[in-house]
């Protein structure tokens, strides 16, 4: 286990006594001049303590300096009573021993010493009550009218110093918290006693901290309640500005309480947004005339916010709410440290009970904060308590249920993995949150003796003299820029000099005064060393000719940007690295040549090839002016225009039509990328006239058989129509039946008279 346990003092490859024994506790540094083998680089030095003596170190020659505590400052805890006729001022009370201590660290190994906390009896109170004067609470101002006198009476018992203070608070003065109707702004309330009701306010510092209660009853006698439209409140705006306006409000370095009296939630960070408010809340005192007047402009703060406030101006809370919203508070009472919730009555009238209740709760413990740590260092916390209490972890920064007079003590452990910078000491202050005393902790590395290894010779093969360089600017010849690191991590220093290390691979190297180059460290690009067109010096490419770019990726061949008449990027774009960057957004494609909403060549000619050659057009008035660009060659029939084959430039065959629908042709072709050129057909293609007679003749013929096919038609209808009608008729005579009815009129002449004697025989 040695073996292993050595080889990390080994590792850390140390190369001087002072790096070695930053690496850990365990190591220490042979100054033996025969130490090292034949071969042993000088690292081999620093190792494990027992592992040096087995290879023949001797205890005396190996150094292992260890860490010290002194304390500076070491004033005893004071003792005294209530009743004793001496008053002490706050300042003159210790109640935590020692205050000042200087520590010189060894690197990893941890320092340990003892505080001793004990409560003063008779320390001096200031306590400060903020109300929440929303209308809910009408019923609770009436309660606390007489707070002062009855709140001095009651503290006389536990000290003879205390004052009292009295601020109030509402909601930001802006919608939606709080009306804004001119009505509604003087007068807020909607009940009908509105004699009583005052213009709503974000805070109010009513009355700094005093000794005088009567001042304090007659002020709060003369408050009255306010209003606002949402449930939750404006408190944390209150708080803050109590915290941070130490002035205003007159906290002295004593135990400072904040007694937080409402009956409804609280508004925080973000919240503001719903009044169109966003800077966050900064933190500062903002009271004018005891107003705060930023609540419109700055948002909420946040509960971390309030914390660190909170905690830096050594503020313990008392949360005073109804029992309805005690879920609430006491979950922020868990975030707050040093706070208290205690239920109110829904009137206020068991305040006093409440704020005795909690003051005893808060200052029956105390809890130990640190600062912010250096890099590296860690502390660890033991309590020893009342009976014989041991915390440990994170309860060993805390102890509960002490007495007045009680004595506490805490062991502390602080510890560094690194020295902090050359020649600087560190400081950390540790303090019982909510008091205002606090132990102050200067770390400094831990010294060692300087040695030296032959008559004045230093070095692995003493070829280094101490006339010449001592033994620290050794390695400090081979820091660059005063840095931490020895030959850029990439070497060994050898007499103040650097030797660079090999690498595995030969063609690669480290360089430079430092090591701090190299040729293998630079930029790739399709995964060569510089994309295969350069060298690597020092982690930077130099490149080939024709090749640029951080790793040579940028091509200046302009070939590939060549369009088909040899210019650039067809005259429209510039050439970079190779490919072309179209500076019309017309034209696209790797050459810039491609325009799909362009007109094309012979479109773009038409006009004045018209007016050149036939004197006719849109042009034939500015033909001069406009169209004197190109050389114009005229040519029998189409067979005499050039051919694409024949030329050795682009060349553009046009067919248009002029307004007469006659067409002409003609080629467009530059010559040597300057001279136009055009060849023309000298005559129009004109369709021939149409042929009178026929037409005419046509038309007749056609007019008289469509006549004639319209009687005929008409006719074949009319016979169709006849046939049908006579059919019908024909098929009515056959179905006629002829009625042989009676007149009802007519009676017959003849009478028949039947005899009753005749038997029918």
């Amino acid at each position: 286990s040695n073996m292993t346990q050595g080889s990390d003092c080994i590792k850390a490859n140390a190369q001087s006594c002072g790096e070695c024994i930053q690496v850990a506790e365990k190591c220490g540094w042979c100054t033996d001049t025969d130490f090292l083998k034949q071969g042993e680089s000088k690292s081999a030095r620093c190792d494990e303590l027992q592992s040096l003596i087995t290879k023949g170190c001797t205890k005396a020659k190996i150094e292992n300096p260890r860490g010290s505590t002194f304390i500076n400052k070491n004033k005893a805890v004071t003792n005294r009573k209530k009743d004793m006729a001496e008053k002490l001022k706050a300042d003159q009370i210790t109640q935590i021993q020692p205050q000042k201590l200087t520590l010189n660290l060894r690197s990893g190994e941890a320092q340990t010493f003892k505080l001793k906390f004990k409560r003063a009896e008779d320390y001096p109170i200031d306590l400060y009550y903020l109300m929440d004067l929303s209308f809910s609470m009408k019923d609770d101002l009436e309660n606390v009218k007489n707070l002062g006198t009855d709140l001095m009476r009651e503290m006389k018992e536990v000290t003879s110093d205390f004052k009292i203070g009295f601020g109030s608070f509402v909601e930001k003065t802006v919608m939606p918290y709080i009306s804004t109707t001119p009505a509604r702004l003087l007068n807020p309330c909607t009940s009908t006693n509105n004699d009583t009701c005052t213009s709503p306010f974000s805070y109010k510092n009513v009355l700094k901290l005093t000794e005088n209660g009567e001042e304090f009853n007659s002020l709060v006698s003369k408050q009255q309640i306010s209003g606002n439209l949402d449930s939750p409140e404006g408190g944390f705006d209150a708080i803050m500005q109590v915290a941070v306006c130490g002035n205003a409000i007159g906290w002295r370095n004593v135990t400072r309480l904040l007694v937080f009296s409402t009956d409804a939630g609280f508004h925080f960070a973000g919240d503001g947004k719903l009044g169109g408010i966003v800077l966050p809340n900064d933190g500062k005192c903002h009271l004018e005339n005891n107003m705060y007047t930023m609540s419109h402009y700055y948002d909420y703060p946040s509960i971390a916010h309030l914390v660190q406030k909170l905690s830096d101006n050594n503020i313990q809370t008392i949360f005073a709410v109804t029992e309805e919203f005690q879920p609430v508070y006491k979950e922020l009472k868990n975030l707050i440290p040093k706070s208290a919730v205690g239920t109110l009555s829904s009137n206020s009238s068991n305040v006093i009970k409440l704020i005795i209740d909690s003051y005893n709760s808060l200052s029956s413990e105390v809890i130990l904060e640190n600062g912010k740590l250096p890099e590296g260092v860690s502390i660890t916390y033991k309590s020893i308590c009342k009976n014989g209490w041991v915390g440990t972890g994170e309860n060993g920064r805390k102890c509960l249920n002490i007495s007045i007079g009680d004595e506490v003590s805490f062991e502390i452990a602080i510890k560094s993995e690194k020295c902090p910078p050359q020649g600087k000491s560190e400081t950390i202050t540790i303090k019982p949150l909510g008091f205002t005393e606090n132990v102050e902790i200067c770390m400094c590395a831990s010294q060692m003796a300087p040695y030296s290894l032959y008559s004045g010779r230093i070095g692995r093969l003493c070829e280094c003299s101490t006339d010449e360089v001592r033994t620290d600017d050794l390695d400090a010849n081979c820091r660059k820029d005063n840095g931490t690191d020895i030959c850029s991590n990439n070497g060994d220093c050898v007499c103040g000099t650097c030797e660079c290390k090999k690498r595995e691979n030969p063609e690669e190297r480290y360089s430079g005064k430092f090591c701090e180059c190299d040729n293998f460290n630079c930029d790739r690009s399709s995964n060569k060393l510089c994309g295969g067109h350069g060298r690597c010096e020092c982690r930077v490419c130099i490149c080939d000719a024709n090749y640029t770019g951080s790793a040579c990726d940028c091509s200046l061949d302009t070939s590939t940007c060549l369009a088909a008449n040899k210019q650039i990027c067809n005259g429209r774009g510039t050439c970079e690295c190779g490919v072309c960057k179209c500076t019309n957004p017309k034209f696209q494609g790797p050459t810039c040549e491609i325009c799909p909403t362009c007109p094309g060549v012979c479109a773009e000619h038409k006009d004045c090839v018209q007016c050149r050659a036939f004197e006719t057009g849109e042009k034939k008035d500015t033909c001069e002016r406009d169209c004197s660009y190109f050389n114009l060659i005229r040519v029998k029939d189409r067979d005499k225009l050039p051919q694409p084959a024949d030329q050795s430039y682009p060349l553009s065959h046009c067919k248009e039509r002029d307004a007469n629908d006659c067409w002409f042709y003609y080629t467009y072709a530059v010559r040597n990328h300057t001279e136009s050129e055009v060849y023309v057909v000298d005559t129009l293609e004109c369709p021939a006239g149409p042929d009178i007679i026929p037409i005419v003749a046509g038309v007749v013929v056609g007019i008289v058989l469509i006549g004639l096919a319209l009687l005929l038609i008409w006719k074949l209808l009319m016979i169709i129509h006849d046939r049908r009608e006579f059919a019908k008729f024909e098929k009515e005579k056959m179905n006629a039946k002829w009625d042989t009815g009676v007149n009802p009129i007519y009676k017959s002449a003849v009478t028949t008279v039947f005899n009753p004697k005749y038997e029918g025989k």
